[in-house]
């Protein structure tokens, strides 16, 4: 059916062999229904959220100014009365499995709850999620039945995919950049939420193959908010240590060549779409010059 909220975009749901129910938002770019082009899909995690902030951007690719190359958006939430709970059902989806949680994790919800920002209850199921994680059955969702599903349904190029998400959902985007995870060839992580010191992601950068011996061409784009380095505070201040060492880590590998970053004048919450946007104009451009570069101001 058709979602009548955002212009060019088509809602499905679909079930996964793991039993969950999704949301799905596919939002093509200007002229597409003219064009006769194939397509690389960039996939953005959190839809329920996530959807009407980054969705509208697809209009930059038409923006003379910028080299955003044409893309099919892929926005994935959680369909029916599941689309309520979004926000402790992504723990679940987005973490990676056996992920601890660390202990500035659960201070900053014990505060939440004695502050009346969250109810007693809701503290208990955003724990419970966080404590049974599954980001490799949802990465393989969206690799294995999602991804073919929808080269049955629009125009779909072989290769030039991506994979953006924020908060948890860049510490998916980086959990599958670390796995080399295919058919994305790039990788969007904003703001990871990278936190404990003991994350999983830690030895999987230590078993990453020696700088040189794996010809990859996947990149990562890692944003970071000043506000969350800078800001009062905690929880968000420990993310931007551990996403430090993440880099540090990686430097130490070799790879930081496949990583750009950026540092963003947003909070963690203003952050979705500045971060995204950082994403589309470093990870997915078009190769040619555009008319009137000269102009430029």
């Amino acid at each position: 059916m058709l979602n009548g909220c955002l212009a060019d975009t088509e809602y499905l749901e679909v079930t996964a062999r793991s039993g969950h129910r999704y949301g799905v938002w596919v939002t093509t770019p200007p002229g597409y229904a003219e064009s006769t082009d194939s397509l690389p899909l960039i996939y953005v995690v959190d839809g329920n959220w996530a959807v009407g902030f980054t969705a509208p951007l697809i209009v930059t690719q038409a923006d003379p100014y910028l080299t955003v190359a044409p893309y099919i958006q892929v926005s994935v939430g959680y369909a029916g009365e599941e689309a309520a709970q979004w926000a402790q059902l992504r723990n679940r989806d987005l973490v990676p499995p056996g992920e601890p949680v660390g202990e500035e994790m659960r201070r900053t919800l014990a505060a939440a709850r004695d502050s009346g920002a969250m109810t007693p209850e809701h503290m208990d199921a955003y724990l419970a999620q966080l404590t049974d994680t599954h980001a490799d059955v949802f990465l393989s969702f969206l690799t294995e039945e999602l991804h073919p599903l929808l080269q049955s349904k629009v125009r779909v190029s072989e290769s030039g995919h991506g994979l953006f998400g924020y908060s948890y959902g860049g510490l998916f985007a980086l959990y599958a950049w670390l796995r080399e995870t295919s058919p994305f060839a790039t990788f969007g992580a904003g703001s990871p939420g990278v936190a404990a010191t003991d994350s999983q992601v830690f030895p999987l950068i230590a078993a990453l193959p020696e700088h040189g011996s794996v010809s990859s061409a996947q990149r990562l784009h890692v944003t970071l908010n000043e506000a969350e380095l800078f800001g009062a505070i905690p929880i968000y201040r420990e993310i931007g240590r551990n996403l430090l060492t993440v880099l540090e880590d990686l430097h130490a590998q070799g790879r930081s060549g496949e990583v750009s970053k950026a540092m963003l004048h947003e909070t963690h919450l203003t952050g979705l779409q500045a971060s995204f946007l950082s994403y589309l104009k470093t990870c997915h451009t078009r190769s040619e010059s555009v008319p009137g570069d000269d102009d430029r101001e």
